[in-house]
Formats: structure tokens, sequence, C-alpha cells
């Protein structure tokens, strides 16, 4: 047994991603002394994947930009976990070919259901590839935050579009496909089998406040943002949300 992997990965804590982690350390905590299997869909340039490697687990980052992946590549070296970590290129709507059935232990899929052409079919995709009691970590865009920023900027017709569109979408110029809402990410997870055992807001409060309101004193700031992501209507209303399922 490695026990390299009973070690929680302690990345920089930001306002933005606090509450992703505190909710993955959990998960890691739940399965110290083992080594996780974690495929990391989107993963890019490994922010999340690399503090995964470091803490002992072996990690596939599924993405489609070279780029991305030849930065991962180099990230990985530089923290000395080149061997834990595999770079695979391909997008999220091709994963059901890219990765075996029941391999893996943890999967995060960040910023991805916004952008493939077939979020349900990712989804199934991810349930599939998930041995029994294993767990995702889907993060989406929410569609409130993003009907509010818009108002708040005075652009009334975007936000009453992104309002009334089914997808969450404010127009053909949007930069995303969809946007949720907590009842929405949550069917599509339970569609395919999982059980959403939590909910959060990420960036409730990071992208409202001042630069200089979170530089002042970025502790309180940390604080109230953990503290409001978990609560409705906040955590409604936050820019992100982080939903972690579980296959039964």
């Amino acid at each position: 047994m490695d026990t390299a992997s009973t070690r929680t990965p302690r990345p920089p804590v930001t306002v933005r991603t606090a509450a992703v982690w505190a909710v993955l350390r959990r998960e890691l905590d739940r399965s110290a002394g083992r080594e996780l299997t974690v495929l990391d869909v989107g993963g890019g340039t490994g922010g999340f994947a690399v503090p995964l490697a470091e803490a002992g687990h072996t990690v596939t980052v599924v993405d489609a930009s070279p780029d991305a992946l030849a930065a991962l590549t180099r990230r990985a070296a530089d923290a000395g976990v080149a061997d834990r970590v595999r770079a695979v290129q391909g997008d999220g709507d091709a994963l059901a070919g890219l990765v075996a059935p029941g391999s893996a232990d943890l999967i995060l899929c960040h910023a991805v259901l916004e952008v493939v052409d077939d979020p349900a079919k990712v989804v199934a995709a991810i349930g599939a590839a998930l041995r029994p009691g294993g767990a995702v970590s889907l993060l989406v865009a929410g569609r409130a935050a993003a009907v509010l920023g818009r108002a708040v900027n005075g652009n009334l017709g975007a936000a009453a579009a992104l309002l009334g569109d089914d997808e969450g979408r404010a127009g053909v110029r949007d930069t995303l496909r969809r946007r949720y809402d907590a009842e929405t990410a949550s069917a599509l997870l339970t569609a395919a089998g999982l059980t959403v055992e939590e909910i959060h807001g990420v960036r409730v409060l990071a992208d409202l406040v001042p630069a200089a309101v979170v530089e002042a004193d970025p502790q309180a700031m940390l604080e109230l943002e953990l503290a409001l992501s978990a609560r409705p209507p906040f955590r409604d209303i936050a820019s992100q949300l982080h939903l972690f399922a579980r296959r039964p």
C-alpha cells in the first residue's frame, strides 16, 4: 500500500476554489490510506490534478487542448509527480470511448457541461466510469448569478433572454451554451444513476465584492464564503454550483 495517499492536498486556498477543495478533502480523508484512481475531465493545466497527485493519487486528465496538456505535463514534472499524472487528449463528448468502465474512484468534471454537445451523455459516461462507491465532483456555471450579473451591469435585455432561455443562454453571442441551477444539475446526475450528497455555491461573494475588500482581510472573506456556500439562497446565486454525487 502506498502510504503517500494518506496525505491531504494543500494547494493555495483561495476564495474562488475553497468550497470545492473543502468537499474534496473530506472525500480524501474518507479514503485515507488508499491510493485513488482519479479522472479529471477538462482538467486543463492541472490546478486540481497536480495537488491530488502530490497527495499520492494517480490522476488521468482528459482535455481537448494540447497546449493545456503540455502545461499540465510540465507542471506535474516540476512538482515531482510526473509518474502519477497521465494526459489524454480528447473532449468530454468522447469520454465514453476514452475511459474504461468502472475504473475510477473519483471523477472531477469542472466547467465542462456548459460547452459540450450532449451533457446527459457526458454525465452517463462519468457514471459508467465510476466504480461502485466512487464519487463525482461536478462544477457548473450558475444561471441565477448570470441573470443578476447582467441586470446589475445594465444589460437588461441579456438578463431577460437568459432568464427565458431553456438552457440558460443569453443569445447567440453567449460564450457558454448552457447554465444550471441546483435542480437541473441534480437531475442530470440522478438520471445517470448517481446520488447527490452535497450542493455548494462557489464564488458566492468572490465575484461581487471589490478586490480591495478581499485583500484587506482574506481570512474573513474566506470564512464567510465557506459559511455561505451551503446555505440557500446564498448558495443559489453563486457564479458556479458544485455538486458532489456518488455511484451506489
